[in-house]
């Protein structure tokens, strides 16, 4: 079971490591906020998507070759939800040296895109000034507090491992036959 996590949390990882790094790479030379991001969210998820189905081919993989066909839900969930943990830790240590090497002021041209969409909104007085402050609370905490940035940037990746283990666990739970739990 181990063996399946790494390598598979690994190949998940690599693979949505790669694309984010090559994504921010040609997206910091580009024009910057053409569509507020939105098409770099889709192509984002759609990837983390593609890596994440590395979860089902793990979970697969471990039922059919290790397991003599069979696995519970429970144990399912398990090994995806560890799969996805080592792909999502990869992302965060990727992103963590492109962020502070590569990109140290995209958390300011993001909050800046933040603070325009806000102004745009319509919103005035007391709300404004709360929004703005929350703003440039979370950008500072981004910029100067590790444990932040982390658990920031995990949000952004773990909760879709967790969906796409949820569904494979589902899909790919199968009981040992009958006879198989009568002779052990």
């Amino acid at each position: 079971m181990k063996k399946n996590i790494l390598v598979f949390g690994t190949i998940s990882g690599v693979i949505i490591s790669t694309f984010m790094g090559i994504s921010m790479a040609v997206m910091s030379c580009g024009s910057g906020d053409m569509d507020g991001g939105l098409s770099s969210m889709i192509i984002g998820f759609s990837a983390m998507a593609v890596a994440f189905s590395f979860i089902f081919v793990g979970i697969k993989n471990y039922r059919d070759k290790q397991n003599g066909g069979s696995i519970t839900f429970g144990k399912a969930f398990i090994l995806g939800f560890m799969i996805s943990l080592i792909a999502s830790t990869l992302y965060v240590i990727t992103w963590g040296v492109e962020f502070h090497f590569f990109l140290p002021d995209f958390i300011d041209k993001y909050s800046a895109i933040q603070v325009k969409q806000l102004k745009e909104s319509g919103k005035s007085g007391a709300a404004l000034d709360e929004a703005l402050k929350s703003i440039e609370s979370a950008n500072y905490n981004y910029k100067h507090n590790p444990f932040y940035f982390a658990m920031y940037t995990y949000m952004e990746i773990l909760p879709v491992g967790i969906i796409i283990t949820l569904i494979s666990a589902l899909i790919l739970r199968k009981k040992a036959p009958v006879a198989d739990v009568l002779n052990n």
